[in-house]
């Protein structure tokens, strides 16, 4: 037996005409925050959301249709931010090709006068090629402090380059 139920034909009639209805208004309003693909995209998946709901029983199709359509555009960015911070923690810093012996100096001396854990996690993610997860389990530290103690050993290195 399957999972998948039919809907009846009130009910597929009734979505078809709330489709008809809304679907261009609330294309529109999702135009103002995403491009217009991905608008088109998230109106028909708002519309499958919304299958379950008794139709008739909807007083503010409106209000309905955009606040799942909302929902659908936040946890695609949450998805894709979530995504780009795995990607960007688990990539090694790409090594230079020619760093002159006074690069190397300079930079042995801001390391020097970073506090040392800072240090140990910038030296582990961007010469060690640990991502950040690993620098975690290997400290017994949460991801959240690596992330943290990462950001200000950039911020030292930047204050020592007066970038």
């Amino acid at each position: 037996m399957s999972d998948v139920k039919e809907m009846d034909t009130g009910a597929a009639a009734s979505l078809n005409g709330l489709y008809r209805r809304y679907s261009g208004w609330l294309g529109k309003r999702l135009r103002a925050r995403v491009d217009a693909d991905e608008a088109a995209d998230v109106v028909q998946e708002t519309y499958l959301r919304i299958t379950p709901y008794l139709l008739d029983d909807i007083r503010h199709p409106k209000a309905l249709l955009l606040r799942v359509a909302l929902n659908l555009v936040r946890d695609e960015r949450r998805r894709l931010m979530l995504r780009d911070r795995a990607l960007q923690q688990s990539a090694p810093m790409p090594q230079p090709s020619a760093v002159t012996a006074v690069d190397r100096i300079h930079l042995k001396q801001i390391l020097q006068t970073m506090p040392p854990l800072y240090r140990d996690v910038f030296v582990l993610s961007r010469f060690d090629g640990m991502t950040y997860s690993e620098i975690a389990l290997a400290h017994g530290i949460s991801l959240a402090t690596v992330e943290r103690r990462m950001a200000k050993a950039v911020e030292h290195c930047m204050a020592q380059l007066d970038v």
